[in-house]
């Protein structure tokens, strides 16, 4: 999906900073969240949602009803990609992880680096003073905490 819709993005002048899929009771929500130097406007959002149903339709890719959702990641947007993490260190974040770690699945702090370490790539986050190494593939969810610090964090 991801491979589909950056080319779509990028040729409107955005870029596409998470892909959320979905499974509801009888239908998928495919949601996009879009980024651009001054903001994403409705009608960025609509043009882009035009064409991307257009191309998930005829590649058939969702099997069954969809409802396809674009918007800005807003002041907690998702992050995901490698340089959303090398993008956002120092900010406050929120992870949730699969598994327990450190008898932990929800941290709150601060990022402090992603790095690899024999062969995994690790998140690290600093929480009240304590470094915790979180396998970046055991990340469910991961987003900026939205605070008032961090909203014009990467807009400079």
């Amino acid at each position: 999906m991801r491979q589909l819709a950056e080319p779509v993005v990028a040729s409107e002048g955005m870029e596409l900073i998470h892909v959320e899929c979905i499974k509801m009771q009888t239908h998928w929500i495919v949601r996009l969240y879009l980024d651009k130097e001054n903001g994403v406007t409705l009608e960025d959002c609509t043009a882009v949602s035009n064409q991307l149903g257009d191309v998930f339709d005829i590649n058939d890719l969702i099997k069954g009803a969809y409802t396809l959702e674009i918007s800005s990641p807003g002041f907690d947007r998702p992050i995901s990609r490698d340089q959303d993490f090398e993008k956002y260190k120092n900010s406050k974040v929120n992870i949730k992880t699969g598994i327990k770690i450190e008898g932990m699945r929800n941290f709150h702090g601060t990022l402090v680096d992603n790095i690899e370490e024999q062969g995994r790539k690790m998140i690290l986050m600093d929480i009240s003073g304590k470094i915790y190494r979180i396998p970046k593939e055991e990340i469910v969810k991961a987003n900026l905490a939205g605070d008032d610090e961090i909203k014009n964090k990467g807009r400079e």
